[in-house]
């Protein structure tokens, strides 16, 4: 089969000029990033399913991964996501109207939810997250350094 390339969300939940992150499991065998991102910080966010909306996506994933309700959603940027054996383009949406506080809901994937200052943010960062997050400092919609060479 011939490789493709494949559509995916991260979501910047914003509260009180904080960022909503959670600590991707460390196990390979639990996890689920085809961009090989264990042991991360990373956004909300997931795959696109077939004839789903960005903000439909976005709900969805949100709501499963921290039982958060988000009101509002805006398109914000874009990213070219490769590693070696997979290649996502990622769709960055912004929330700041949202309903509810973060929790594990997929303790096997995610370990804890936090809200870092962007000033002061956790390292690793997963590489997509990383991007989407210099995007909206930076007020870039993509940039050509998204692409990892």
């Amino acid at each position: 089969m011939e490789p493709r390339v494949g559509a995916g969300i991260g979501i910047i939940i914003i509260r009180n000029g904080k960022v909503l992150l959670g600590r991707r499991t460390e196990d390979v065998s639990k996890g689920t990033t085809e961009l090989h991102g264990e042991g991360t910080w990373t956004l909300p966010g997931g795959k696109l399913q077939f004839h789903e909306s960005f903000e439909v996506a976005a709900r969805r994933e949100i709501e499963e991964e921290t039982g958060i309700y988000a009101k509002k959603l805006e398109v914000i940027s874009v990213t070219n996501d490769m590693v070696p054996d997979k290649h996502f383009v990622t769709i960055g949406l912004l929330c700041r109207d949202f309903e509810g506080e973060p929790k594990v809901m997929e303790p096997e994937e995610i370990t804890e939810w936090r809200w870092f200052d962007f000033n002061d943010l956790p390292k690793p960062i997963f590489s997509p997250s990383e991007k989407l997050i210099r995007n909206y400092l930076t007020k870039k919609f993509y940039s050509e350094n998204n692409a990892n060479r």
